[in-house]
C-alpha cells in the first residue's frame, strides 16, 4: 500500500464543451480515490487554454505535488 500518490496531467481546452467535463471529472476522480482508499493524493492536473500556457505552468509542478503529497500523508498518519 502506498502512503501518497501524485496525479499529474494536463487538460487543454479544445473546440467543444468537453474541457469543463474532463476537468471536473478528473478532479472529482482524484478526490473520490483519495476518500475511498484513505490515501493522500496531490492533484497536479493542469487545466489550460493552450499548449503555451501548459508549458509555462508546468515548471516544477511534479516536485511541488510530491512535497504536498508527503505532507498530506503525514497529516493522515497523525489523524488516524
Amino acid at each position: 500500500k502506498f502512503d501518497a500518490l501524485v496525479a499529474i496531467g494536463v487538460v487543454i481546452r479544445g473546440e467543444t464543451y468537453h474541457f469543463e467535463l474532463v476537468s471536473n471529472e478528473a478532479a472529482a476522480g482524484v478526490s473520490r480515490v483519495s476518500l475511498d482508499h484513505n490515501i493522500a493524493i496531490a492533484n497536479a492536473i493542469l487545466t489550460t487554454e493552450n499548449d503555451a500556457q501548459a508549458l509555462a505552468r508546468m515548471h516544477n509542478k511534479g516536485s511541488e505535488a510530491a512535497i504536498v503529497a508527503v505532507e498530506m500523508a503525514n497529516l493522515l498518519k497523525i489523524q488516524y
